[in-house]
């Protein structure tokens, strides 16, 4: 799913699932590699959605 049509909740969920999947021990370490990749991409979305949300506030508040 391309990063800019991700719910914010839906990054979040698809972490939790990669999180349980490292923590049950379960993978191989190419597997493993892959999630971790995968995770740091979905953490830079919700970052970036936290960033835009933060903005429309502040202008809605008349902040910077």
């Amino acid at each position: 799913m391309a990063k800019d049509k991700m719910s914010f909740d839906s990054a979040v969920k698809e972490i939790e699932t990669i999180l349980e999947k490292i923590e049950g021990g379960d993978l191989g370490v190419d597997e493993l590699a892959e999630k971790v990749s995968r995770v740091t991409e979905l953490l830079k979305t919700c970052r970036d959605r936290l960033y835009k949300t933060e903005e429309q506030i502040n202008k809605i508040l008349g902040g910077s």
